[in-house]
């Protein structure tokens, strides 16, 4: 198998840098999500590593050799589309031999490469089937079945989930996760859907306006975003901001958000005054880490007001207003309040972020 290394890639569209100075290193065998919004340069990076764009600039090795000038068919690689491209008037065996027959491998061989992918992936009794006729699970399983029997060293897939009801992408996401391990080949995978990202990766490389902003496993780009924008874009409901001043007293340090005064502990408030670039910083709070009850405690110290809830079944999102701040609050599907209803509201001191409010960058 490969790894595949991009060394600031950059690729521009008249006025438009799609890709901008792209490092990333994609481990052997490693399953490798770019996320992030429509228009952040994740597909345009994928095409470059495929060959369908060349970059203006920067280096692309796939294993130990540089593929900058081989043409798509020369890099070893198998492309997922989003759309399956699956040609209509073949049956499904030979959409997936296709490829095969292209190279000139021999018949029985061929029979052989499709029958053990069609076993590999359930669709044996789906071989004698054409597109028009089979469901969008099928088709997107003849599409994987297509890349996989070239036996490629490199995977690429292009939102290869999107097309799918919300229940059978549940339910593909684990069978491609799985198939990836069995498989073991290196796999760069582009989506929009943070929690497609989250379940399947070994790594998230998170882009926006064409720029990495953080690579790392799900659970750290989670727990320790880099910046204001991954904070935000991570998590569901995303993350609660709050602008906050940094402020001093008597020697003790206080984050001062208008409604509400946090004291900070000494080795947070020598950090702040290391690394941020002045007074005015952002407080983080993911919604689970956001307590709430209806008489004040030593956790729950601030006051606000019931404004929407939403349920959910297995748990109850609450907005909470709190000055001109709406925050959501993640709860259990037992929580009993009314819209109006004043409550007393904490964070989860171990778990909030700081932010500086000037470069958005990650303070604590």
């Amino acid at each position: 198998m490969a790894r595949v290394e991009l060394k600031n890639v950059t690729k521009r569209f008249g006025d438009v840098v799609a890709a901008d100075s792209v490092n990333l290193e994609i481990k052997d065998k490693a399953l490798v999500v770019l996320l992030g919004p429509s228009g952040c340069g994740k597909t345009t990076t994928l095409r470059c590593i495929a060959g369908l764009e060349t970059p203006d600039e920067g280096e692309i090795y796939i294993g130990d050799t540089l593929v900058n000038e081989l043409p798509p068919k020369d890099r070893d690689v198998a492309m997922v589309f989003q759309s399956y491209a699956l040609y209509p008037h073949m049956k499904v065996f030979d959409n997936i031999a296709f490829p095969l027959k292209m190279r000139k491998v021999p018949k029985d061989e061929i029979r052989k490469r499709v029958r053990t992918t069609a076993e590999l992936l359930r669709i044996t009794h789906l071989l004698d089937r054409k597109p028009k006729q089979l469901s969008g699970g099928e088709a997107q399983r003849t599409a994987l079945g297509r890349a996989i029997v070239r036996e490629p060293r490199v995977f690429l897939m292009d939102e290869p989930l999107s097309n799918l009801d919300a229940k059978l992408r549940l339910y593909m996401r684990a069978e491609l996760k799985s198939l990836q391990k069995q498989l073991g080949v290196t796999t760069v995978y582009v989506t929009h859907d943070q929690a497609e990202a989250m379940t399947m990766s070994d790594e998230v490389a998170i882009m926006n306006f064409g720029v990495v902003q953080q690579v790392d496993n799900p659970g750290k780009i989670y727990d320790y975003p880099t910046n204001m924008f991954v904070a935000g874009f991570i998590g569901s409901p995303p993350m609660n901001f709050i602008d906050c001043n940094f402020t001093e007293k008597n020697g003790s340090g206080f984050l001062d958000a208008g409604t509400f005064t946090f004291p900070l502990p000494d080795d947070l408030k020598k950090l702040i005054k290391e690394k941020a670039t002045g007074s005015e910083l952002v407080l983080g709070v993911r919604p689970e880490d956001i307590s709430m009850g209806k008489s004040r405690s030593r956790g729950e110290f601030i006051e606000a007001e019931v404004y929407v809830i939403e349920p959910l079944g297995s748990e109850i999102i609450v907005d909470l207003k709190l000055g001109e701040n709406l925050l959501k609050a993640k709860t259990g599907p037992t929580t009993r309040v009314h819209v109006g209803e004043k409550v007393w509201m904490g964070f989860n001191r171990n778990r909030m972020h700081i932010f500086d409010k000037k470069t958005t960058k990650a303070i604590f």
